[in-house]
């Protein structure tokens, strides 16, 4: 998924930049930060057997946020390119 952002940080420069450009921007590079964690805190629940699924659920709900930041943003990035 932080492949994703970069992908579509990378389309954004395609087209002419209005104002919204550095705000989409800002957004999708947090986004991937959003994934990072909820990755890490899937690992860490592989990892860890005694509170493991207290940190798969969180990881879920990091990674939804995620899913919503991107969407937000490709949105966003779709109206910002003319």
């Amino acid at each position: 998924m932080i492949g994703v952002c970069m992908t579509v940080l990378s389309i954004g420069h395609l087209g002419s930049g209005g104002p919204w450009r550095m705000v989409i921007d800002k957004l999708l590079a947090v986004d991937a930060l959003v994934f990072l964690i909820s990755a890490m805190l899937s690992f860490i629940s592989m990892r860890v057997s005694k509170s493991g699924p207290i940190h798969e659920s969180r990881a879920e709900v990091v990674f939804i946020i995620g899913i919503g930041l991107l969407a937000l943003g490709a949105v966003g990035l779709a109206f910002a390119i003319n």
